[in-house]
Protein backbone atom coordinates (compact mmCIF):
# COMPACT_ATOMS: atom_id res chain seq x y z
CA UNK A 1 0.00 0.00 0.00
CA UNK A 2 0.92 3.07 -0.77
CA UNK A 3 0.31 6.06 1.96
CA UNK A 4 0.92 10.16 2.62
CA UNK A 5 1.31 11.00 6.28
CA UNK A 6 -1.09 13.91 7.43
CA UNK A 7 1.49 16.57 8.92
CA UNK A 8 0.43 15.63 12.91
CA UNK A 9 1.13 12.02 11.96
CA UNK A 10 4.22 13.01 11.01
CA UNK A 11 5.13 14.41 14.25
CA UNK A 12 3.70 11.77 16.04
CA UNK A 13 5.79 9.19 13.98
CA UNK A 14 8.75 11.09 14.78
CA UNK A 15 8.37 11.15 18.18
CA UNK A 16 6.75 7.65 18.50
CA UNK A 17 4.00 9.06 20.07
CA UNK A 18 1.42 6.55 21.46
CA UNK A 19 -1.90 8.98 21.01
CA UNK A 20 -1.71 7.35 17.27
CA UNK A 21 -3.95 4.30 16.31
CA UNK A 22 -2.53 0.84 16.39
CA UNK A 23 -3.65 0.45 12.71
CA UNK A 24 -2.06 3.62 11.70
CA UNK A 25 1.08 2.66 13.61
CA UNK A 26 1.30 -0.85 12.65
CA UNK A 27 0.72 0.55 8.79
CA UNK A 28 3.50 2.62 8.85
CA UNK A 29 5.37 0.26 9.79
CA UNK A 30 4.86 -2.36 7.57
CA UNK A 31 7.95 -3.00 5.33
CA UNK A 32 5.39 -3.54 2.17
CA UNK A 33 3.78 -0.57 2.50
CA UNK A 34 5.38 2.93 0.85
CA UNK A 35 5.44 5.78 3.15
CA UNK A 36 5.32 9.11 1.84
CA UNK A 37 5.76 12.62 3.25
CA UNK A 38 4.68 15.46 1.56
CA UNK A 39 6.96 18.84 1.07
CA UNK A 40 3.91 20.56 1.95
CA UNK A 41 4.40 18.77 5.90
CA UNK A 42 7.95 20.07 5.89
CA UNK A 43 7.01 23.71 5.06
CA UNK A 44 4.11 23.40 7.49
CA UNK A 45 6.26 22.57 10.18
CA UNK A 46 8.45 24.57 9.58
CA UNK A 47 6.34 27.95 8.95
CA UNK A 48 4.75 26.98 13.23
CA UNK A 49 8.49 25.93 14.54
CA UNK A 50 9.78 29.47 12.80
CA UNK A 51 6.49 31.35 14.64
CA UNK A 52 7.39 28.93 17.65
CA UNK A 53 3.82 27.27 17.63
CA UNK A 54 6.20 24.02 17.00
CA UNK A 55 8.88 22.43 19.17
CA UNK A 56 10.87 20.24 16.57
CA UNK A 57 14.31 18.96 16.55
CA UNK A 58 16.08 21.11 13.84
CA UNK A 59 17.32 17.84 12.10
CA UNK A 60 14.20 17.23 10.80
CA UNK A 61 14.61 16.49 7.28
CA UNK A 62 17.08 13.75 8.58
CA UNK A 63 15.11 11.94 10.79
CA UNK A 64 12.79 12.02 8.03
CA UNK A 65 15.21 10.19 5.78
CA UNK A 66 16.84 7.82 9.04
CA UNK A 67 12.55 6.58 8.51
CA UNK A 68 13.13 5.64 5.35
CA UNK A 69 10.29 7.54 4.00
CA UNK A 70 9.71 8.77 0.64
CA UNK A 71 9.50 12.38 -0.46
CA UNK A 72 6.96 14.03 -2.53
CA UNK A 73 6.95 17.18 -3.77
CA UNK A 74 3.89 19.19 -4.80
CA UNK A 75 3.50 19.41 -8.78
CA UNK A 76 1.76 21.26 -10.83
CA UNK A 77 -1.16 19.16 -11.08
CA UNK A 78 -1.43 18.83 -7.19
CA UNK A 79 -1.34 22.59 -7.13
CA UNK A 80 -3.80 22.97 -9.79
CA UNK A 81 -6.07 20.02 -8.43
CA UNK A 82 -7.07 21.95 -5.33
CA UNK A 83 -9.05 24.56 -6.85
CA UNK A 84 -11.45 21.77 -7.59
CA UNK A 85 -11.62 20.49 -4.17
CA UNK A 86 -14.81 21.06 -2.82
CA UNK A 87 -14.18 23.63 -0.11
CA UNK A 88 -14.87 21.47 2.96
CA UNK A 89 -11.46 22.28 4.51
CA UNK A 90 -9.75 25.57 4.81
CA UNK A 91 -6.72 24.92 5.67
CA UNK A 92 -3.95 24.88 2.40
CA UNK A 93 -1.57 22.78 4.27
CA UNK A 94 -4.35 19.71 4.03
CA UNK A 95 -5.82 20.85 1.06
CA UNK A 96 -2.61 20.01 -1.02
CA UNK A 97 -2.22 16.68 0.92
CA UNK A 98 -5.44 15.88 0.14
CA UNK A 99 -4.82 16.83 -3.79
CA UNK A 100 -1.57 14.63 -3.56
CA UNK A 101 -3.15 11.59 -2.50
CA UNK A 102 -6.04 11.85 -4.98
CA UNK A 103 -4.05 12.58 -7.68
CA UNK A 104 -1.14 9.89 -6.67
CA UNK A 105 -3.55 7.27 -5.00
CA UNK A 106 -2.27 7.42 -1.82
CA UNK A 107 -3.93 6.54 1.26
CA UNK A 108 -3.75 9.13 3.69
CA UNK A 109 -2.90 8.52 7.66
CA UNK A 110 -4.86 11.17 9.16
CA UNK A 111 -6.99 11.65 12.47
CA UNK A 112 -8.52 15.32 11.24
CA UNK A 113 -12.46 14.69 10.84
CA UNK A 114 -12.75 16.96 7.60
CA UNK A 115 -10.42 15.73 5.43
CA UNK A 116 -12.12 12.09 5.88
CA UNK A 117 -14.90 13.77 4.68
CA UNK A 118 -13.57 14.17 0.63
CA UNK A 119 -13.65 11.22 -1.29
CA UNK A 120 -9.87 9.94 -0.41
CA UNK A 121 -8.66 6.86 0.92
CA UNK A 122 -7.77 7.38 4.82
CA UNK A 123 -7.03 5.75 7.55
CA UNK A 124 -7.70 6.82 11.41
CA UNK A 125 -4.76 7.88 13.25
Amino acid sequence: MNILLDTHVLIWTLENNLTLSNIARDTIIDGNNIVFVSSASVWEIAIKQSIGKLDVPDNLIEEIELHRFTPLPISYAHAQLVANLPHIHKDPFDRILIAQALLEKLTLITRDELIMEYEVKTIRA
